[in-house]
């Protein structure tokens, strides 16, 4: 019998999550930086952002994000979702990606349960 590494709730919050707000949450992590490019006029959908991503360690990215779609300009390939992105943001597999997203989440709920519960 194979045992599942992830029930089917916590892949579907995952899979949902907003592309800013994965980024965040790796910025919070400190494991990358990105700015938003205010001077970008898309072409095609007006929900489209250009954002310009680095790590710690000197990678950069080029990336467009529409709602839960991302193309990274440079190396000319896209998804959906903050599983493929941190999959080819951080060149991890699937299991190490979801692991990743599901850390930060929880890190950001007990921060904000530490918080909701001070008030």
């Amino acid at each position: 019998m194979i045992r599942k590494s992830f029930d089917n709730e916590m892949l579907a919050r995952v899979r949902a999550m907003p592309l800013l707000l994965v980024l965040d949450k790796l910025r919070d992590d400190g494991k990358l930086f990105y700015r938003r490019d205010l001077d970008f006029v898309p072409e095609k959908d007006r929900k489209t952002m250009r954002l310009f991503l680095s790590s710690p360690s000197g990678f950069a990215w080029e990336v467009l994000v529409t709602d839960l779609k991302w193309y990274d300009v440079r190396a000319g390939k896209g998804g959906g979702g903050g599983i493929d992105l941190v999959m080819h943001l951080f060149g991890v597999d699937f299991v190490a990606a979801v692991k990743l997203l599901l850390v930060s989440t929880q890190n950001s709920e007990k921060s904000y349960v530490k918080v909701f519960r001070s008030c």
